[in-house]
């Protein structure tokens, strides 16, 4: 899966187009709104799933090295949140869908995925 199947899949839209959008694959989702959840989280290719909209969740996808982060509930950033990713190169999309439904059509396009 990759942001474009997101973007294409689910009703999504771009905030911040990171460096990686679209050559680098999505293989897992950790979806909270506690970071100190997904620093714990040791995946590689991760997208964050949160309703969190601060510079808190662009850092954290820093460190963990996540590709990119879906906000949830329409949540627009805050304008540090923007700049942050911005300046990080790190993808930040936002869907109107709750966390639940985000996750529930992740997980049915990261399946349709494996089948191809």
């Amino acid at each position: 899966m990759t942001f474009v199947d997101i973007i294409e899949h689910l009703p999504a839209h771009i905030i911040n187009k990171g460096t990686d959008f679209t050559d680098k694959p999505i293989e897992h989702v950790v979806a909270s709104d506690l970071m100190s959840d997904v620093l714990v989280a040791d995946l590689d290719n991760t997208l964050i799933v949160t309703s969190l909209a601060s510079e808190q969740t662009v850092r954290t996808a820093d460190i963990v090295g996540a590709r990119g982060v879906l906000l949830v509930n329409d949540k627009n950033p805050q304008p540090a949140m923007k700049k942050l990713a911005e300046e990080q190169n790190i993808t930040v999309l936002s869907t109107p869908l709750s966390m639940f439904q985000a996750c529930v059509a992740l997980g049915k396009l990261m399946e349709e995925g494996t089948r191809s």
